[in-house]
């Protein structure tokens, strides 16, 4: 837990003894790569802390999988769309390698917001850097030619190297053959 109490620190200022408490309302667990943390359909009930690995969200099926998100370490994260209206996702979240979560229940999430005035704190630095996030994919999506998609994703350059080329592509919004023209051009 080391690692998340660091990442919570970053974040806001909490005496050390509220920080023990929150702290001890989250577990762990493996994830192997491939396998689904939350399925299509299901309702989201848990926030995650990823302690190390990758995961991605997509939707549709078998050829047909849409990357729509991509988390990595040192990342803190829900399927929101399902979890606050509690309505059935309409993600899959699968591990792209094996990864390990710290993770706890929307229950005792919702406790801990109540309890602790900074753990509210927490919650609204978290949400507007995700919402920050999210509206810069979409102006680039907006705005950027696919090979200028490509370089500011290659801008990171542990993505590359962490996540397989399809689904890089589909990131993008472009087939994986865009994607080799685009890489074919740039080098």
């Amino acid at each position: 837990m080391k690692e998340f109490s660091g990442f919570i620190k970053s974040k806001i200022t909490i005496s050390a003894a509220d920080l023990e408490i929150i702290l001890a309302s989250f577990k762990t667990k493996q994830v192997k790569k491939g396998q689904l943390i939350l399925k299509r359909g299901q309702v989201a009930d848990q926030y995650f802390y990823i302690r190390s690995g990758a995961l991605r969200f997509f939707f549709g099926e078998f050829s047909e999988q849409l990357t729509a998100w991509v988390v990595f370490q040192n990342e803190f994260f829900t399927e929101i769309s399902s979890l606050n209206p509690q309505k059935p996702t309409r993600f899959n979240i699968e591990a792209i390698e094996d990864t390990e979560l710290i993770y706890i229940g929307k229950t005792e999430m919702e406790r801990l917001y109540k309890a602790f005035s900074s753990w509210q704190e927490f919650g609204r630095i978290t949400w507007e850097a995700m919402a920050v996030r999210m509206i810069d994919q979409i102006i680039s999506f907006q705005t950027l030619s696919a090979e200028e998609r490509y370089l500011e994703f290659l801008a990171n350059s542990e993505l590359v190297q962490r996540v397989p080329v399809k689904q890089i592509a589909s990131y993008l919004g472009i087939t994986p053959n865009a994607l080799s023209r685009i890489r074919k051009n740039i080098r």
